[in-house]
């Protein structure tokens, strides 16, 4: 169990960038995490009966009754465009179509565009998870896949296990070398800039931006680099030997990621559940959770899958009750953290990308009960993407295919 202090504005200079203002109306920091379930859940157990705020919850949401006032299950929304399966994992946070040669290029994640703009604040800016696998639903601007940490004990070390004062200070060097050589490099190119036409000086105007928003991220890693991490009393957590443990392994990330928040260590936190093979150990589940997806409406694996996927959603809920019974400067860590479990599949057993489950939980939104769209013509998922980067304070008018904000959702 965590025994760590709650969130203080007093710790805000310990843990957070020094020069971060805690005043005004709303003090206490913005915060998501995205739990992403790569074999999606049954829709006729996950998504509720009725609209609004009356409805009749389903099997799996029977669990959360106690968070009705703090969630909004939106169904019937897809990615416009994105197809392909499991393939389509990728695209879970960008909306980005990935096609079915694999050669498409992939666009920045919903969890990096909020790092970018907004993770400047804590030691890491966002942190990659998953429950094992290789992985994870992460893109840079580049489209490059961020690979995940799937181990709780290196988690733990990540973030409150403090290396020795020589290794810190091998770090801080590491970092000033990196910006050596790029002052470097921007020199060479400013010399260059004065024999280059109008559209190639924009692009080379457009690289030395990039560069000073990297420079600046590097600064402020040698400033942590120097500070020591937060002290928890919780003891390091001990790997699971099962791989197939996914309740288990879940469990034990949403304790860590719960202490990440806590401590204000980041702010973004992506949690991949990948599509494994193995028998989860569940009572009464007796086949593998893949080939359990892959259901064909078999009453055996759908009573089996059903077991998993609300042992699943429970753990979820579990979290965040974690979260609305802690403390920070405004009210509760649930308060000030949007915390989201979607997939990339709306019907693991076809491979059907359209109609995915989207569970909202806390932040600063007036939640909507259920916002049931048509299961035909699905409606725009990027609109809750674009809601939630406005929610956050960013300026931005679009994100992927979005059409606008999200309906119903405030």
């Amino acid at each position: 169990m965590a025994m760590s202090l709650p969130w203080l504005s007093a710790m805000q200079s310990a843990f957070a960038r020094e020069n971060e203002s805690v005043t005004g109306p709303n003090p206490a920091p913005q915060r998501m995490v995205a739990v992403t379930v790569g074999l999606g859940l049954v829709a006729d157990n996950w998504m509720p009966t009725g609209t609004g705020k009356q409805y009749t919850p389903s099997r799996y949401l029977r669990s959360l009754e106690d968070l009705r006032g703090r969630m909004t299950i939106a169904s019937g929304v897809s990615h416009p465009g994105v197809g392909g399966g499991h393939r389509a994992e990728a695209s879970i946070l960008t909306a980005t179509p990935m096609g079915s040669a694999g050669r498409a290029v992939n666009t920045i994640s919903l969890d990096q565009m909020l790092a970018k703009h907004r993770g400047d604040a804590t030691r890491y800016p966002s942190l990659v998870l998953a429950t094992g696998g290789t992985n994870s639903p992460c893109y840079t601007e580049s489209g490059a896949m961020i690979p995940p940490i799937t181990s709780a004990s290196r988690l733990f070390a990540e973030l409150f296990v403090d290396d020795s004062a020589a290794e810190r200070h091998k770090q801080a060097a590491r970092v000033r070398q990196g910006r050596s050589i790029m002052d470097v490099v921007a020199e060479d190119a400013k010399s260059l800039q004065r024999t280059l036409g109008r559209g190639d000086r924009d692009r080379l105007d457009a690289y030395f931006s990039s560069v000073r928003g990297l420079e600046l991220r590097m600064q402020q890693s040698e400033q942590w680099a120097r500070k020591p991490k937060p002290k928890v009393d919780v003891d390091r957590p001990v790997d699971s030997r099962n791989p197939n443990d996914l309740i288990g392994r879940f469990r034990t990330m949403c304790e860590l990621i719960h202490l990440a928040l806590q401590t204000d260590s980041t702010r973004f936190v992506t949690l991949h559940l990948p599509a494994g093979g193995g028998v989860i150990p569940i009572e009464g589940v007796e086949e593998g959770y893949h080939s359990l997806s892959h259901h064909g409406l078999d009453d055996t694996k759908l009573d089996q899958l059903a077991l998993v996927e609300e042992a699943l959603v429970g753990q979820w809920g579990e979290f965040l009750r974690t979260l609305a019974n802690s403390d920070d400067a405004r009210g509760s860590l649930l308060d000030d953290t949007t915390s989201f479990l979607t997939s990339n599949l709306g019907n693991a057993s076809n491979h059907s990308n359209r109609n995915m489950p989207m569970l909202i939980a806390g932040g600063r939104f007036q939640h909507a009960g259920h916002l049931a769209f048509s299961q035909n013509e699905n409606y725009p998922l990027p609109n809750f993407y674009l809601t939630l980067l406005q929610k956050f304070g960013l300026e931005v008018d679009q994100f992927a295919t979005s059409t606008g904000t999200m309906d119903g959702l405030t």
